[in-house]
């Protein structure tokens, strides 16, 4: 058998990089995908799990009160034998206080208390920074999540979506049997719980409509908020759950609230009490015995794809990593990224944004007084490296009870976790607060604090080593943070100030010019073929914004250097977006993830930059050409 020819750099640049690795790529059994950037996390889980075993055999090897109680945890989580003593018992009391719930009345008056401890409501309270006064926490109203990822997974031609919910009701009336209901009365249950499931269907907001993120924004006067329900006492949920009354509400969705009285009513009470009783179930029911994590573990497979559920100790380490993630980040960044390091991602982060600022400077579209105001923006970006120097207090509250249930153990957190966010709506916005823990494997912008976070567990090869060439490593880790200051710029951060304030900066005229520029992006990626789909271009524009932007400065960063190579910089490029996924969790990405896929990314952005035709001898009839008209350019 003679090997098939790979792919050249002409015809596809993501193939003859990658080509030979997708081919005999495997997917881990307990995964629904493999690459880039999963390898990575992969290797710290590893990494991570190896200690925690060690630590969970001896607590004197452990140094740090907070790292021991995540340690504890892990402990908790992974002994099968001691929460098999408990099965369904702890979950009990909870289910039990929905069950009690007598009409819409009874409900109306517990809301506060049912959305302080977490419970699912068909309308809830959150506290945020003031889009457009981000000193100021306030509150947010929300409408009810559907059951599966996106409105679209309920077309009637999505039959992945069918079988979805099929599998969905028969894990769902097998939990229920599992606390003690009897069949039929299980079957009833889920069967009216699907059916408040399908009234939110054309009321709740699509993906696509949720990534346009400036439209989450619609405040209302509290005065007037509260009269939009008949059944339901709005005014007491919220002055109840903030010990205040607001003078305003921001709506993240306005159709929901306009529907408010249609789907909560006398007449759907009972589907909403059986939705919120399904709902509490299959969220908690993995923090149970092992039986009723296999069993909520089917649906989890259906929608990833992935062959099998992680193995109990794997649980165990990502339950206790997530529930104590800025320790167990802090920890992992202190070790294992150095500050040689950090002192070389800092300087490239600065580098990237004086380039970025020349770049705005020598902009061809944009007016004078957008770009000065763009470069002020650019200038006060805060740059979060590594893991934060000091962990929220809040960490500090959690006090694990080895002799308890995980369930009273994790419902405990989630209940402090959900009172401090209360409570802040009475501190001043923490503008020090990191997004993303330093075992994380990713990189963010956050438009309300005008901040970039790269953590430790990303600073890494491919992305990034003090090993590897500069080009390399500004195919790699410089694309990625040139596109994490390029959100600052893109078509939702373009509407923040430099203070993280919703606030138009633009003129008229430059703003009309950047929206011609980002339907361009939008068109580019539209409609593309990929794993038996087809990319949304406006689901995508806002990531899709950021990496053109993200390789062009990288790009020019590459080329200040001595060692300058550009076939080294598209290569490595190429390499972190390798991606092998199980068909089912392409279809999720496809409906519900911003980012185009990994492969698409690849090439479609090379193919923006001028610079890769020349250096791959690319033309006119190759794969990879693109026609210089078409190549979108924005920063």
């Amino acid at each position: 058998m003679v090997d098939a020819k790979p792919a050249s750099y002409k015809e596809n640049l993501y193939l003859a990089v990658n080509g030979e690795w997708q081919e005999k790529a495997v997917i881990p059994a307990d995964k629904p995908r493999t690459g880039g950037f999963m390898d990575l996390d992969e290797a710290v889980e590893k990494t991570l799990m190896n200690e925690f075993h060690e630590f969970a055999q001896d607590e004197s090897k452990v140094n740090d009160d907070l790292m021991l109680q995540a340690v504890k945890l892990y402990r908790l989580a992974n002994n099968v034998e001691h929460l098999n003593k408990f099965h369904q018992q702890p979950i009990l009391k909870d289910i039990q206080r929905i069950t009690d719930l007598k009409d819409v009345n009874d409900l109306s008056q517990q809301l506060a208390k049912l959305s302080a401890d977490n419970f699912d409501l068909p309308i809830d309270v959150s506290i945020d920074a003031d889009m457009k006064d981000t000193s100021t926490n306030v509150v947010y109203i929300e409408g009810a999540s559907l059951i599966l990822p996106d409105k679209s997974y309920y077309e009637a031609y999505n039959e992945s979506g069918k079988a979805l919910l099929k599998k969905f009701q028969e894990v769902s009336v097998r939990l229920l049997s599992m606390v003690g209901y009897d069949l039929k009365k299980a079957q009833a249950i889920v069967e009216r719980a699907l059916a408040f499931d399908k009234l939110l269907v054309p009321i709740v907001k699509s993906q696509e409509e949720w990534a346009d993120y400036t439209k989450i924004y619609n405040p209302m006067q509290f005065d007037e908020y509260v009269k939009k329900s008949d059944v339901l006492d709005l005014k007491s949920q919220v002055t109840d759950l903030i010990n205040d009354t607001p003078d305003k509400v921001i709506i993240t969705e306005p159709r929901y609230l306009d529907d408010l009285n249609k789907i909560v009513n006398a007449d759907t009470f009972e589907e909403i009490k059986a939705w919120m009783l399904v709902q509490y179930l299959t969220d908690y029911a993995a923090n149970l015995d092992e039986e009723f994590r296999q069993t909520i573990g089917e649906y989890s497979l259906a929608l990833s794809g992935a062959k099998e559920l992680q193995n109990r100790t794997k649980y165990a380490y990502h339950k206790a990593a997530r529930i104590f993630d800025q320790v167990v980040g802090a920890y992992y960044g202190e070790k294992y990224f150095g500050a040689d390091a950090k002192k070389d991602v800092q300087q490239m982060v600065k580098k990237m944004i004086n380039i970025y600022e020349q770049r705005i400077s020598d902009n061809s579209w944009l007016g004078e007084n957008t770009k000065k105001k763009a470069i002020v923006k650019l200038e006060k970006i805060a740059i979060k490296v590594g893991y934060p120097d000091k962990i929220e207090d809040i960490y500090s509250r959690y006090e694990v009870e080895e002799n308890a249930s995980l369930y009273d153990n994790v419902v405990k957190f989630n209940r402090i976790k959900r009172q401090d966010e209360l409570d802040s709506f009475h501190r001043p916005v923490n503008r020090g607060k990191w997004l993303m823990p330093g075992h994380m494997v990713n990189a963010c912008y956050d438009p309300s604090r005008n901040d970039i976070t790269f953590p430790a567990a990303i600073l890494q090869a491919p992305f990034y080593s003090l090993k590897q060439f500069s080009s390399q490593n500004y195919g790699g880790i410089g694309a990625v943070i040139a596109h994490e200051i390029s959100h600052a710029f893109d078509n939702n951060g373009a509407q923040f100030d430099e203070y993280g304030n919703m606030n138009n900066w633009w003129t008229d005229e430059d703003y009309a010019k950047f929206k011609k520029l980002t339907q361009k992006m939008i068109d580019e990626f539209d409609g593309i073929p990929y794993a038996g789909s087809k990319v949304n271009g406006k689901l995508v524009v806002s990531e899709n914004v950021a990496d053109v932007g993200g390789l062009r400065c990288a790009l020019e960063a590459a080329k200040t250097e001595s060692d300058v190579n550009l076939n080294q910089f598209f290569v490595n490029w190429a390499r972190v977006w390798r991606l092998k996924a199980t068909k089912e969790f392409n279809e999720l990405l496809l409906k519900t993830d911003v980012h185009a896929p990994g492969p698409l990314r690849a090439n479609v952005m090379a193919q923006n930059m001028d610079e890769f035709y020349p250096e791959f001898d690319v033309t006119k009839g190759d794969g990879m050409w693109l026609d210089p008209e078409k190549r979108v350019n924005i920063w």
